[in-house]
């Protein structure tokens, strides 16, 4: 195992806060997104995004696979390359993903019996591991860019299955709930 130059070390700390901060911020506009006194009204009409959020989450999901099979191929390059399409889709969900519900009236599920308890779990679980996975995704990703590998793929090797989860299950979700819409 390689030593972390005091540098590498510096900018780790940096990346550290910048990712805890994000975090911060991400979750706490989610936790307020759905909230009736923080609803923007527009005469803009986002109902259209529901399927463009699941399609960006399938297709992050699809990414995320092509980059567990590029590292372990050793394409170091096309992984990373990889991993940067991935980060930049899951930036691109996330703000579509607040303007939608910032400014659209959440859709309720309306499966009874036993699908409705397969929604609510996928739905939970998703959002759960959503919103923990996170800062841990962006500590993986500030490995990585400081040349910490060996953390990065300890980090990488629990953080990639809960991430792929996630991008499974937002498309999954939409899917049981696109009948209600």
């Amino acid at each position: 195992m390689s030593q972390i130059t005091p540098e590498q070390k510096a900018l780790e700390k940096k990346l550290n806060i910048a990712s805890v901060v994000v975090s911060v911020l991400v979750l706490a506009i989610v936790g307020i997104m759905r909230r009736p006194e923080f609803k923007v009204q527009t005469e803009l009409d986002f109902s259209f995004l529901p399927p463009f959020h699941a399609s960006i989450n399938a297709l992050t999901a699809l990414v995320l696979i092509y980059a567990f099979r590029q590292i372990k191929l050793k394409n170091i390059e096309k992984h990373r390359k990889a991993i940067y399409a991935a980060m930049g889709l899951s930036a691109i969900f996330l703000t579509s993903y607040v303007v939608y519900h910032f400014t659209t009236e959440a859709t309720r599920f309306g499966g009874e019996g036993t699908i409705r308890y397969i929604y609510f779990f996928f739905l939970i679980t998703h959002v759960i591991l959503a919103g923990v996975i996170l800062p841990f995704i962006l500590f993986t990703f500030s490995r990585a860019l400081t040349g910490q590998f060996e953390r990065h793929k300890k980090m990488a090797r629990w953080v990639f299955p809960l991430w792929l989860y996630v991008a499974i299950t937002g498309p999954i979700c939409y899917l049981m709930l696109m009948p209600y819409y």
